[in-house]
């Protein structure tokens, strides 16, 4: 309470534009999300995959048919839902996803002004970080993903080849565009 008697109330800072990380599988989307998230003030990651597994009867990766692709848009649009929801409460969000060429404008619609960092990784790099951490791709898909993030990539704000960094050297080099994107 303050003197006169009436609740103090805490004013937040307004939270920055969203920031959403994509890049091929194995190129740090979720920890360098995981670790710059946490060192903001208030923050909330998104990772899509785990939106994604929230349906436990009947998934469907997106590359697999149109029941795929369909679960691939309900994925981002509740993603977005989620996302939305922290913002109003002046929570920054960071968004770990595989976007594509048909999913990123999505993005765009349902986040405002989002900034869409696009992490590069050789393919020789991802199958070396893939092998300290469980993965539930098979080679071939694996592959296939690196191929068409190369071939395809993502309508994105930045791109950072990230191959030959450390997460901490990552997480750095995204927080730095994410808060040059958000300044004024």
């Amino acid at each position: 309470m303050d003197p006169s008697g009436a609740a103090a109330t805490t004013e937040q800072p307004a939270p920055r534009r969203p920031l959403v990380l994509t890049g091929p599988p194995a190129a740090g989307k979720s920890a360098t999300a995981r670790a710059i998230a946490a060192g903001r003030p208030r923050a909330a990651l998104v990772d899509v995959d785990d939106v994604r597994q929230m349906v436990v009867s009947g998934g469907e990766p997106p590359w697999r048919g149109e029941e795929g692709r369909r679960q691939q848009v309900l994925g981002v649009q509740n993603a977005c839902r989620l996302a939305r929801g922290f913002l109003g409460a002046a929570i920054d969000v960071v968004i770990a996803d595989v976007l594509t060429p048909a999913t990123a404008p999505l993005y765009r619609r349902e986040l405002d002004g989002c900034v869409v960092v696009h992490l590069v990784v050789d393919l020789d790099e991802a199958a070396r970080r893939a092998a300290t951490r469980p993965v539930w791709l098979t080679e071939a898909e694996f592959r296939r993903l690196h191929d068409d993030d190369r071939l395809h990539p993502p309508p994105a704000d930045h791109r950072v080849d990230v191959s030959r960094l450390s997460l901490a050297q990552q997480a750095q080099a995204v927080e730095k565009i994410w808060a040059a994107s958000s300044a004024g």
